[in-house]
Formats: structure tokens, sequence, C-alpha cells
């Protein structure tokens, strides 16, 4: 569909990349929010029209900037997908609470200051989309993972909560709980004695996503799990 824009965060080498290719293919014009400048400048080359955005999520003035920058080059979006992440390893007795609270901003805190700032004019037109990505973390929490749970929990709760507020005014929310380890580089150097199927591909996750942005409002999908056929669970 023609001017359709789409504002991603946490455009990493993995899912964030993944979704900037397959919204891309799909005709959208894509702001990338990342830190790494370079890997930006890479993916502006490689997907034409799209544009790389510096922002700090942690930091308010930074989301609000980069979100006014957006919009003066790009317009207002119509999809906006937060993949941005951050977590620690490690029992309660090992995290601190800068941690905790770094993961809080990341994953609650920037989820909250985007959506305040890119709904309204959703609402206003009355149609939009807004895909969280999460992970398994955000329904239980693992003994060495409570510093990436308890804000993952948190982010979901947050995506239900404006799902049901937002519905009703024609916006889809949707949460993916990834229940799987992501197959990027770093993964497969941590488990390389695993097989191809232990692993879930960037790019099947992005097209889901894009599968939920494209869903017919009279079957909208809010909690949506996706993992390998031979994940155990």
């Amino acid at each position: 569909m023609p001017n359709k824009i789409a504002l991603i965060t946490g455009v990493g080498p993995g899912t964030g990349s993944s979704l900037a290719r397959c919204f891309h293919a799909e005709g959208y014009k894509i702001a990338m929010i990342a830190r790494n400048q370079e890997r930006l400048n890479n993916l502006e080359k490689e997907l034409p029209g799209s544009k790389g955005f510096i922002c700090d999520v942690r930091d308010s003035n930074s989301i609000n900037s980069t979100v006014e920058n957006v919009i003066k080059e790009f317009g207002q979006p119509d999809t906006f997908i937060h993949n941005a992440v951050r977590g620690v390893r490690g029992s309660f007795l090992d995290f601190t609470p800068e941690d905790l609270q770094s993961n809080f901003d990341t994953n609650v805190i920037s989820l909250l200051r985007f959506s305040q700032l890119l709904c309204p004019d959703m609402i206003t037109q009355g149609k939009g989309s807004l895909i969280v990505t999460g992970n398994t973390s955000a329904h239980r929490g693992k003994a060495e993972f409570g510093g990436t749970a308890s804000t993952k929990a948190a982010q979901k709760i947050l995506s239900e909560s404006m799902a049901r507020f937002l519905g009703p005014k024609g916006i889809h929310v949707a949460y993916i709980t990834i229940d799987a380890v992501i197959d990027v580089p770093w993964t497969r150097e941590m488990w390389p004695e695993k097989p191809d199927d232990y692993f879930i591909s960037p790019d099947d996750i992005a097209i889901e996503a894009l599968h939920l942005v494209n869903q017919n409002k009279s079957a909208w999908t809010f909690d949506h799990w996706v993992r390998p056929h031979a994940e155990n669970w």
C-alpha cells in the first residue's frame, strides 16, 4: 500500500533489521531507530527510501526529538513496532537497581513514550498498528532472569491495557512472544552444538509481524506466540 510508514525501534542485526527489510518489501517507508550509525547507514543503502535515526530509548528527550524528526521527514507513522529490548542475566542477588531501571526504561517506559506520541494521530485516523516483540520472560520469572522478566511482564501488561483502549478506536495492538533463541551470529557462537531447528529465524518473526498488521479487524490477534517446531514447551 502506498505511503505507508513504519517506525521500528531496536533495529539491530537480527529481528530489527529483518522487520525493516520485510516491511520495506511491502512498500512501507521505514523509520529505523537504533544506536549503531554504521548499521543504519548500511540499511539505508540497502532499503531505498528508508532512514535511520539515532536514539537512546532510555531517554525521553531523545525519544521526543526523534519522533519529531521522523514526522518531519516522513509524516505520521501508520505502524509502530517496538523491538528495542534490554535484559540482564543473574539472580536477584546479582543485578543492581540501576540494571533493573535501565531494563524498565528500555522495555516499558520507551514503549509508553513512543506510543503516547504516535497513537493520538492513529486515533484521529481511526486506524493503525502497534506491535511489541516480547519473549518467554514476559510470562514467567525464571531464577536467572528476574531482572528481565519483571520488566517484560510489565511490558506485556501495558501492551494489553493499550490494546483494550485502542482496539475499539480502530488501532490493532499485538504482543509477539518469541519463545525461542533467535538465529543471530552471537547465539550460534553461544550454542554451536545446537541444530538449526533449535533457532527461530528473524525473517520469519518479521513475516509474523507483517501478518498481524495485515489482519482483518474482524479477527485481530493480541497474544501471538511463535516458536520453532522442535521447541520443547
